[in-house]
């Protein structure tokens, strides 16, 4: 579950940038609480990311507990150049992780969370960001 500042700028990243569908969203107005589920492939095929807007916050301290989510794409470099395309940020261009050779790439949300992209072995089923 990722805190967002803003649930409609997270929900048009993960689904416009990031190729996810929107899988379903609720309200708790009792709580003052949005939630919206975004994933791959639908659901229960694939993980899902949990969106949460706390009304009235639209900004969260990270912290340092929090490293970052990982997805599997089939092409680092193709996923990049897609994610810029569409108006996304990447912060480290898609190349080798230092001291191997598996080809990595990171893009930072709009709430400022880290996404590892890592390129996955040919063959390999499942990911996203196609």
């Amino acid at each position: 579950m990722l805190r967002v500042g803003n649930l409609q700028r997270s929900i048009d990243f993960y689904t416009q940038v990031l190729g996810m569908q929107l899988l379903r969203t609720s309200e708790n107005p009792e709580y003052k609480y949005s939630l919206a589920f975004v994933g791959y492939e639908g659901n229960p095929a694939q993980a899902e990311i949990e969106l949460t807007y706390n009304w009235g916050t639209e900004r969260y301290e990270l912290g340092t507990a929090y490293g970052h989510i990982a997805l599997g794409v089939p092409d680092a470099y193709a996923a990049c150049d897609k994610i810029k395309a569409a108006g996304g940020n990447v912060t480290r261009e898609a190349g080798p992780v230092k001291g191997g050779s598996t080809v990595i790439a990171f893009v930072t949300d709009p709430d400022g969370y880290k996404i590892e992209l890592i390129q996955r072995a040919e063959g390999a089923e499942g990911g996203g960001l196609r």
